[in-house]
């Protein structure tokens, strides 16, 4: 199993939340098969996505997609978002 945390700052959580809402069957078609969503205490712009997946092969090629690029990009999302892989 590889887990990934993305860390990213986003514009507004609420815009941000619909479009990450909106993209559940992207996930799954990408091999998420677990997910949360975290906002930090006092910066709730300030989100933490843990998603999990079968293994790093699928978590490489999810976090290569183009379309996951748009929708961050929609979503508001601010500068290059913090990626890490782990087993």
């Amino acid at each position: 199993m590889t887990v990934a945390t993305i860390l990213h700052r986003v514009a507004d959580y609420d815009t941000w939340r619909k479009v990450y809402d909106s993209v559940g069957d992207m996930q799954k078609d990408g091999g998420v098969t677990e997910e949360s969503v975290h906002q930090m205490v006092d910066d709730p712009n300030n989100v933490l996505v843990i998603h999990h997946f079968d293994n790093l092969q699928t978590a490489t090629a999810f976090f290569g997609r183009e379309d996951l690029r748009d929708a961050m990009q929609r979503s508001g999302v601010q500068g290059e978002p913090r990626v890490e892989l782990f087993e």
